[in-house]
């Protein structure tokens, strides 16, 4: 398909605490299957995308993780940035080193934890979407329909009127990119039926998305052109630099919610980010009670439950919505509707210093 794959890969995955820590963070574990999320999201890409061109890119003690885990892929694939600065700096340094190997290059910027279950279905989206990049010059994202109210994820508000058509895929003008909203502002986002939940996959073509940070993200801009600089004289030294001053921000904030010449395409092949352990009661097979469970266990008139206990046998009596989670050094037990707050807990662990809890 003449596709470069960067797969995003430094983030932390704090909602997935205490199994998710700072060293194994969510992507580098066997979440959702037996083998790592990354190694599914690469994994998943192969049928289209060769191994030689799917990137990574990360900090260097994950990217030490991910050499270890996708052994296949070449070294020079590795990209390592200086020092987390959220996702616009890493893009920006992922799509200078494919532009410099193919300007007109289209870049598929892909998470790396989450689940696609149509696998086949996907790489067909992926690569009309790769066509409507090259062929439209816009920057291409994926709309996942809202099965409900979620305040968990942003949303994409878009025209159903005259959408782009290439291979056959409807691709319909982004009008904008909204934050998480609170409840009744969900319910009203599903109800106008013009609002998507925002995957956080784009495709691009790295001309163009130079050219759009150019006119959109003009003080982004000349970070672009000293990276290209940098990584033409191979200098590491200033690449460190270029990080310690770059804004620390999300592609999101930086560059989608501002340019225009963007198209949402539907992304109705079985997706989840796999954002907190609720999550997993969609995912993880359930009993006749809708408990999930990874580990032996007794469950005893419980519900709706999500227990998480290798290599020791659990019991649960009496009780409903629940998720608990058992690690050698930490114990979580959660209401199952309070999940997104696990994310607090890290916070606070962080102010005690506890580090070896992180």
């Amino acid at each position: 398909m003449g596709i470069y794959a960067v797969i995003m890969a430094g983030g932390s995955g704090t909602r997935f605490w205490p199994l998710s820590r700072k060293q194994k963070p969510k992507q580098f574990l066997p979440i959702i299957s037996e083998k790592s999320m990354i190694e599914e999201t690469v994994n998943r890409l192969l049928p289209k995308i060769p191994k030689t061109n799917i990137y990574t890119i990360a900090g260097e003690k994950h990217t030490q993780v991910i050499k270890s885990l996708l052994p296949d892929i070449p070294v020079e694939n590795f990209l390592i940035e200086p020092q987390g600065r959220n996702t616009a700096p890493s893009l920006i340094l992922a799509t200078a080193v494919i532009y410099l190997k193919n300007p007109a290059a289209v870049v598929a910027a892909l998470p790396a934890d989450h689940l696609i279950q149509d696998e086949k279905f996907f790489l067909e989206k992926i690569r009309s979407a790769a066509e409507a990049a090259r062929k439209l010059k816009h920057i291409i994202t994926f709309g996942i329909p809202p099965s409900f109210p979620s305040t968990g994820f942003g949303y994409i508000c878009f025209s159903d009127k005259d959408p782009s058509r290439v291979q056959g895929e409807d691709f319909y003008p982004v009008q904008e990119f909204k934050e998480k909203p609170d409840y009744n502002k969900a319910k009203s986002f599903l109800k106008a039926g013009n609002y998507f939940w925002n995957s956080g996959m784009f495709l691009w073509r790295a001309d163009v998305f130079a050219e759009k940070l150019e006119k959109y993200a003009p003080e982004i801009f000349p970070f672009w052109t000293q990276m290209l600089e940098a990584l033409r004289n191979n200098d590491q030294a200033q690449l460190a630099d270029i990080f310690a001053k770059i804004p620390a921000t999300s592609i999101d904030y930086a560059l989608m919610e501002k340019a225009e010449g963007v198209a949402m395409c539907t992304g109705n092949f079985g997706w989840s980010d796999v954002g907190a352990w609720s999550s997993l009661a969609d995912i993880w097979r359930q009993d006749e009670n809708n408990n999930v469970s990874r580990g032996e266990n007794i469950l005893l008139e419980a519900e709706n439950c999500i227990l998480y206990n290798p290599g020791k046998l659990t019991a649960l009596v009496g009780v409903k919505d629940l998720i608990v989670v058992d690690t050698k050094d930490a114990l979580l037990i959660c209401r199952k509707d309070q999940d997104q707050k696990v994310k607090t807990i890290v916070e606070k662990i962080k102010k005690m210093d506890k580090k070896e809890y992180l």
